[in-house]
């Protein structure tokens, strides 16, 4: 295998399982492909070498020996460092635990190291997950491989960027507005942000105890890929009777999803909306026009209630004032935090508790709504973010720059993010595509349509 480094992490785990090529091989072959970028990137900012190429030596001898092996075996991964690693520094990009060290795994690292996957490094994030663009006061500012002036997203923009540019197999992000939808999109990757209650947060450091936020936090699969979503979404799924909010709910496997019963909406440019670009409206046009071909039915329709997404995310969000962010960096032990964050703390409104509880009960009208809405569609493809990748520093400019994926964080929905177009400048496009409750397979099979049908994945030029 010549370009195993550019290879979806199935095809190197059936080529380990098959004897083609060893799990030190593969490590060894990633860990040199960081060491040639990452100075550029910046994406990877704890790296675990020695023990990486322990574990390879150890999966080959477990290989050698015909031991039981998971699906991952011997498969390297990257990991956000908002996600704890036993015996690894995760400091959530907060330098008020530069130097901390979990004595456990989170509950889906544990999963996939069972199931055979090898940790190569930690990914960057922004502090305690908080931006759309990777920066923070402990690692710095992480680049898109597509042009390494441009913002690759946040918060999962080490990840994206890592895995885009060949560094990585896939990794996990956290998506609390977007976090892996956005980063995904900029980066030409895929990526899903399960349901709600689908993957343990336990050992993220946005928790199951962050009220209405921890609803809208999920973990989730970042790859170049769509069939290794599909992959590891399986191995991090179900109870670890802790997180409260998981439930034991089966999972459906994309491949047995008939395209030609699906009833599809589509919108490009919902009301109050920043409106998207006409590269982005292109891209989402070739998407629908693909699915045209094959979906039962296919019509534009926007839903009603998405005009009151930007104000019920506000309300419910950072209506304490800031108490549950605090309350976070109390309980992780990040007594020294950024300017940037100490700004938005101070900045955070506090309104008045039966403003408060009014929020939470149009949260529960806007869901109920949702549903309604949906009853009629089995999929929604809408664009990811208005634009391509922007320069740094636009970020914090741009109004807006979450407002697609921010409604179904709300809704608590499955949405995958695949690559289906390219802008002017050479840029990746993705679309998204919402499923109905618990129906990843759905999200996921029309993804991977998608992807085989406009392009996906294409290798950066670092």
């Amino acid at each position: 295998m010549t370009e195993i480094t550019s290879a979806s992490a199935k095809t190197i785990a059936q080529a380990i399982c098959g004897k083609e090529i060893s799990a030190v091989e593969v490590v060894q072959a990633h860990l040199d492909r960081i060491a040639e970028i990452n100075d550029k990137l910046n994406a990877v900012v704890r790296l675990c070498a020695d023990r990486a190429m322990q574990e390879a030596r150890a999966a080959d001898d477990a290989l050698a020996r015909d031991d039981n092996i998971g699906p991952l075996h011997g498969v390297p991964m990257t990991l956000k460092d908002s996600l704890d690693t036993e015996g690894v520094v995760t400091t959530a990009g907060t330098i008020g635990r530069r130097d901390f060290v979990p004595n456990r795994d989170a509950t889906l690292v544990a999963r996939l190291r069972a199931a055979g996957a090898i940790l190569l490094g930690k990914s960057n994030t922004p502090e305690i997950t908080w931006s759309g663009e990777t920066d923070n006061d402990v690692y710095g500012r992480t680049n898109n491989p597509f042009d390494l002036g441009r913002n690759p997203g946040g918060s999962s923009g080490g990840a994206a960027a890592i895995v885009s540019a060949c560094g990585s197999p896939f990794d996990i992000g956290s998506d609390t507005g977007g976090s892996i939808r956005a980063p995904a999109h900029l980066t030409g990757i895929a990526g899903i942000k399960p349901n709600s209650g689908r993957v343990p947060r336990t050992g993220h450091v946005i928790g199951y105890t962050m009220g209405p936020i921890d609803s809208y936090t999920q973990n989730g699969p970042m790859a170049r890929y769509v069939e290794d979503l599909a992959l590891i979404l399986p191995v991090i799924s179900g109870p670890d009777w802790i997180d409260p909010a998981i439930v034991d709910m089966p999972l459906g496997e994309p491949t047995n999803v008939n395209l030609s019963n699906l009833r599809v909406a589509f919108y490009t440019d919902p009301p109050g909306f920043k409106p998207p670009d006409e590269d982005t409206r292109n891209t989402v046009q070739s998407a629908v026009n693909a699915l045209t071909n094959i979906a039962a039915s296919i019509e534009e329709d926007v839903p009603k209630p998405l005009t009151r997404v930007p104000e019920l995310n506000d309300r419910t969000s950072e209506g304490d004032g800031g108490a549950g962010t605090r309350r976070l960096l109390d309980k992780i032990g990040a007594t020294d935090i950024s300017p940037r964050l100490a700004k938005w703390l101070d900045k955070a409104e506090l309104i008045p508790t039966e403003d408060f509880t009014k929020a939470l009960e149009d949260l529960d009208h806007y869901r109920s709504e949702m549903l309604q809405f949906m009853r009629a569609y089995d999929v929604i493809i809408s664009p990811t973010t208005a634009t391509a990748a922007q320069p740094h520093g636009e970020y914090s400019k741009e109004e807006g720059y979450a407002i697609y994926t921010h409604p179904y964080n709300l809704t608590g929905w499955p949405a995958t993010v695949v690559r289906c177009g390219t802008s002017s400048e050479g840029l990746p496009i993705g679309v998204q595509v919402v499923a109905r409750p618990w129906r990843e397979d759905v999200s996921l099979a029309v993804a991977a349509f998608l992807e085989s049908t406009l392009g996906g994945w294409q290798k950066p030029p670092i």
